[in-house]
């Protein structure tokens, strides 16, 4: 249960290379506005939710109906994920922030902020709106439970919601990154400080720690002893406690990891330049074959073909993916035109661009390849996604 804003890398999470748009998952709809989706992966948790907590349903509730409770169940547990990432949403939007999506998973959920919050006090807010709600919630379980006439059935649901409420409100309050209670941390530290780079990278290094004690409570609920010599009875937890709790450990630590990195991508920001990064262009008319443009380009020793006018206005690309899979036999006989794509305006960028002005281009209208201008309209280049992201790689 997580909210994250994009790192500030050339490639934006919501699309490839080619500039196409990816779905998270499956959509759900758009409540307050907030696209929302449910990844796959949710599927098998609500199976295994459901065999799981029918043990419990069948004390209740014969079967086949106990399998029906249960599959309930594990519908009103992912609700209450559902509402916790939702209200991160609300939140952010309230506070000005816009919001990508919400999408449910394996291990809960997400909520993707275009942005991250300007000041400590918003991120503050933005990350204990979750763990508040699932707190209320179990704070109106308890209640329904003290006050309510309930059926049997009616009640075990209750409380199983109540005490899962309570777990994930208490687990998303921990103190690290990328949980909740990390960006509380993250809050704090940036308002002692006055530097979000020291919050982020403390608050990173602190969910490290707490994904090592994940993995260690794990082993330890593993090496439990299986019977308890003083009652004659009792199971542990086996390899199931140790396996969950890799998979929260292991979640944790990405998650921390991928923040510090985040920042380190950050301090390099600053370097990029359109200029630098550009390739040189050979321009070609659209009727060129393809195997005369690629001779010329190897001359001017340049890495991008832009189709122009015959007056020398530029009209397109070609794209190094439509060349490399263009077998070597047929380019004398493909021209240029047959592989270039229309030049939008969205994929013409003054070659000045640098830093954020430059990542907030590419993230707005996202594209494989744009075409570099001077300021009086000559081209000065082609500048490619994927080497923006070669910038980063290494970090």
């Amino acid at each position: 249960m997580t909210h994250s804003a994009p790192p500030n890398q050339g490639k934006t999470p919501a699309t490839g290379h080619d500039g196409r748009t990816t779905r998270p998952g499956l959509y759900f709809g758009r409540p307050f506005g907030v696209p929302v989706f449910v990844s796959p992966s949710w599927f098998l948790v609500a199976v295994l939710v459901t065999v799981m907590f029918e043990g419990q349903v069948n004390d209740v509730v014969e079967r086949p109906t106990s399998y029906a409770v249960a599959f309930a169940y594990a519908v009103l547990l992912y609700g209450s994920v559902f509402v916790h990432e939702l209200s991160h949403a609300v939140t952010a939007r309230v506070l000005g922030l816009p919001v990508r999506s919400v999408t449910l998973h394996i291990l809960g959920g997400e909520t993707s902020i275009e942005r991250e919050a300007p000041t400590p006090g918003r991120e503050f807010l933005i990350a204990f709106a979750g763990p508040l709600v699932n707190l209320v919630l179990a704070g109106l379980g308890l209640l329904a439970h003290a006050v309510l006439p309930l059926p049997p059935t009616a009640l075990l649901l209750i409380d199983a919601l109540t005490f899962a409420n309570l777990l994930v409100g208490v687990f998303n309050l921990l103190p690290g990154l990328p949980l909740d209670g990390g960006r509380l941390v993250r809050a704090a530290v940036w308002k002692v400080t006055g530097h979000s780079r020291s919050g982020a990278i403390i608050a990173g290094w602190v969910g490290r720690a707490v994904a090592v004690a994940a993995l260690l409570a794990g082993a330890y609920l593993a090496a439990y002893p299986a019977s308890d010599e003083t009652t004659g009875g009792g199971t542990g937890f086996g390899w199931l406690a140790l396996l969950w709790s890799a998979l929260v450990a292991s979640f944790i630590w990405v998650g921390a990891t991928q923040a510090i990195r985040a920042e380190h991508v950050r301090d390099r920001i600053p370097l990029l330049s359109a200029r630098r990064l550009a390739r040189r262009a050979t321009l070609v008319t659209p009727e060129v074959p393809l195997a005369e443009a690629v001779r010329r380009a190897h001359a001017d020793h340049a890495g991008a073909l832009v189709v122009t006018d015959h007056d020398g206005a530029p009209r397109g690309l070609v794209s190094e993916k439509a060349v490399t899979q263009t077998p070597e036999h047929r380019r004398p006989w493909v021209t240029v035109g047959d592989l270039s794509h229309g030049l939008e305006p969205d994929l013409t960028l003054p070659a000045d661009l640098r830093g954020e002005a430059l990542i907030e281009a590419l993230r707005r209208n996202p594209a494989p390849e744009y075409l570099l201008l001077e300021p009086d309209g000559r081209v000065y280049g082609v500048l490619a996604v994927s080497d923006v992201d070669r910038t980063f790689a290494g970090i």
